[in-house]
């Protein structure tokens, strides 16, 4: 039987190796710290899997799996939201001269961060969320303008999350420089840079396509609650 690939469950690849610091679970069943985001994952849908999932939704409350195939409910929890995503991959990067004036972000910056996102809302993102890996941002008049980051890192893959742009300041291409240069960051430490496009965001996906990324594969996302 052929090994699933690494990003088939990427948040598993991350809870149980680099990330694992930040990791709430007994083995079977791994989250992110819900102040680093709602990321969760099994490593198979077995019974004993299962049942570790629902345990930890009821103890720290709901979670989003992102995977290649949908996974049934656990044992009490259901699916409060259910979509898709396509899942890409970073071709070679170049440097861009569009890449100056922009700036690391840190500690800091935090409530700029989450401001931004909250606003804007480019996927999940929570009060420690930048503390996930490299942010990148851009400013205007003062003001963060965009960002971008890092967020799930399985062994040999680094996630792009939190590209996201203030609505004064869109059309610029502030997103894609920002882009651009976390992707050549990650590769220059000889990983691979990976994203997720909600499969509905079509000027997304023409976007990040433009970039030089390429889809590999859908990938089901579900958010599960407890239940009542």
């Amino acid at each position: 039987m052929t090994p699933p690939h690494p990003l088939d469950r990427p948040a598993w690849g991350a809870l149980t190796r680099r990330q694992s610091g930040l990791a709430i679970g007994d083995g079977l069943a791994w989250r992110f710290d819900p102040a680093f985001g709602p990321f969760a994952a099994t490593i198979d849908d077995s019974p004993a899997s299962l049942a570790a999932l629902g345990a930890l939704v009821a103890a720290t409350g709901s979670v989003v799996l992102l995977q290649a195939e949908e996974s049934p409910p656990p044992p009490g929890a259901r699916v409060a939201f259910r979509s898709s995503a396509w899942q890409m991959l970073a071709s070679p990067m170049e440097p861009a001269s569009d890449e100056a004036g922009v700036i690391r972000l840190g500690e800091a910056d935090a409530t700029e961060m989450l401001d931004l996102a909250q606003l804007t809302k480019p996927g999940p993102f929570n009060n420690r969320t930048h503390e996930l890996g490299e942010f990148f941002g851009t400013r205007r008049d003062g003001r963060l303008a965009a960002m971008a980051g890092e967020r799930m890192q399985p062994t040999g893959f680094v996630e792009i999350s939190g590209v996201c742009t203030h609505p004064d300041h869109r059309g610029q291409g502030l997103a894609a420089a920002l882009t651009r240069l976390v992707t050549r960051r990650i590769q220059a430490r000889g990983e691979t840079a990976f994203l997720h496009v909600m499969a509905d965001n079509t000027g997304a996906l023409a976007l990040y396509e433009a970039l030089g990324f390429v889809r590999r594969r859908e990938m089901s996302v579900i958010a599960l609650v407890a239940v009542a």
